[in-house]
């Protein structure tokens, strides 16, 4: 016989998690992201960041200089205050380049660790290098090229490979750090970035593969491209650009005598645009140096990379994008594990002879059913767009944008039905749909209707669908509901369950299983 949960089918609540504070101390910005734990989908309760310009006078004086001292301290207590307010118990505060070159840097730790009542870590340019490449490992999954955290001070350089961290560099060519050095010529700066970068080697080791960029000048290139070419998202995460086209944009930003005329530029803060032409420089010339294949932005970077260190092993070796989900899940469903159970139903849909589908689409299709009845709060009239734009711009890592994307779109379907229209609905839905391929905008269509057909049997409740399963016969596409369910059967279920056939190009066939 089957049971249904009497109650909602959530999830019991697991192991409590302590929110993690982690300040990080750089040559242009001071920043406070607090985390609300150490997870694999770890989720940002509170991010700020104050650009303090530490290092805008390094090269000239050697020092940090008493006006940006003033600030960073000032930042550093109202970042105590945020952290305390919010429960924090654990703080870790790094330093980066200016710092640890200034002569005045060990007195500033000395004032930081005072106010903060925590330990300073100076790291390293090598220990830089290693907890970018590690936030990158955190934001993406399996990421193999070369990774590039470009700061105010410095540019770190790291290999990432199948086989973990290889070969990294930290060289002085941060955009504060050029800006004084060559007394604000930018002509000048495209000579020292060509001349620094000579001298690493093994940097043609990135040909042909990805090169992550890492750090606030180079996300803030990617939105002014990304207003330039209309993207109709605004996540900056896991943005790509071919490299030709991204050599060619930064070419234009560096040339450009005003930046006031660029599309999005009154999105970027105005101290952030001080540095971008030299941002533009730096990431020009590595590209024209490694060669890759394209440029992936990542907002993870050093911060991420020490959250990633403090995982457990089994909590490391997780997805990112299913932890995501599934967190997610268990907050905005009704029912987190009907989530699973539709993945496993569908499991059979896309099994032979069935659509085919790789490991990776596999994945994506396990996330959209995690994620399928996170709208079901909204007006029906809208659940569509609305389920669409919350995945579309949610803060999911391990998934490329053309994956988001599939992902949006399936769950847009789920509630929109396979023609994709709906009341009311803006056009996100529409601009989507035109940038991914037709077998993947096909394989979304398919998804949805399989989501819509399974909701005529569980209602969204879990311990339903296990019982009612997907087969395939020649010609056929069977669905066989047991005894016990028979009057779910109806008009709109076999609606929902033609639509779903007709997409897989197979008869529709529905059976009563007798007990």
């Amino acid at each position: 016989m089957i049971e249904t949960p009497s109650g909602n089918g959530e999830h019991t609540a697991g192991p409590a998690i302590e929110p993690i504070a982690v300040i990080d101390i750089g040559s242009n910005s001071v920043r406070l992201v607090v985390y609300d734990g150490a997870t694999r989908a770890s989720t940002p309760l509170f991010n700020e960041k104050v650009l303090c310009g530490l290092g805008r006078s390094l090269v000239s004086t050697g020092r940090l200089g008493s006006e940006g001292i003033g600030r960073a301290l000032a930042t550093l207590r109202r970042f105590r205050t945020i952290a305390g307010m919010l429960g924090v118990t654990t703080t870790r505060i790094l330093a980066t380049a200016a710092v640890r070159e200034a002569g005045d840097g060990s007195s500033f730790i000395g004032l930081a660790e005072e106010i903060c009542g925590t330990k300073v870590e100076v790291l390293s340019g090598e220990r830089e290098a290693e907890l970018a490449a590690k936030g990158v490992m955190m934001g993406f999954r399996r990421p193999d090229g070369l990774a590039g955290d470009l700061g105010g001070g410095s540019l770190e350089l790291i290999d990432i490979g199948e086989n973990g961290l290889r070969e990294a560099v930290t060289l002085p060519l941060g955009g504060l750090r050029l800006i004084d050095e060559t007394g604000d010529r930018i002509d000048r700066a495209v000579e020292l970035v060509d001349e620094r970068l000579a001298g690493v080697r093994w940097a043609a080791k990135g040909r042909d593969r990805a090169f992550y960029a890492v750090g606030g000048t180079w996300r803030a290139l990617a939105k002014l491209h990304m207003a330039q070419a209309h993207y109709p998202l605004r996540v900056m995460h896991g943005y790509a650009i071919p490299t030709k086209d991204a050599i060619d944009y930064c070419e234009m930003i560096r040339r450009t005598k005003k930046l006031s005329t660029l599309a999005g530029i009154e999105e970027i803060s105005k101290p952030r645009r001080e540095v971008l032409p030299y941002g533009a420089v730096a990431l020009e010339r590595l590209l024209k140096r490694i060669a890759p294949t394209e440029v992936v932005f990542s907002v993870f970077g050093i911060r991420e990379g020490l959250l990633m260190e403090l995982l457990s092993p089994e909590e490391r070796d997780k997805d990112p994008l299913l932890s995501f989900c599934d967190a997610y899940a268990q907050v905005r469903s009704r029912s987190p594990d009907h989530g699973h159970e539709l993945a496993a139903w569908t499991d059979a849909l896309f099994a032979e002879p069935g659509p085919k589908e790789s490991d990776d689409e596999r994945r994506l299709r396990h996330a959209v059913c995690l994620l399928s009845d996170i709208g079901w709060r909204a007006h029906p009239d809208y659940r569509g767009e609305q389920s669409l734009n919350v995945v579309a711009h949610a803060a999911l890592s391990g998934i490329d944008h053309p994956g988001r994307i599939f992902l949006a779109l399936s769950v847009y379907f789920r509630h929109a039905g396979s023609s994709g229209t709906e009341d009311g609905g803006e056009d996100l839905s529409q601009r989507l749909k035109a940038m991914v391929p037709r077998r993947s905008l096909k394989r979304a269509r398919i998804l949805g209707a399989a989501i819509r057909t399974a909701h005529m049997l569980s209602i969204g409740r879990s311990g339903v669908i296990p019982h009612a399963p997907l087969s395939y016969e020649p010609g056929k596409l069977v669905l066989t509901i047991p005894q016990q369910i028979a009057a779910l059967d109806g008009e709109r279920l076999r609606r929902r369950f033609d639509s779903l056939a007709e997409l897989v190009e197979r008869a529709p066939e529905v059976r009563i299983a007798m007990a």
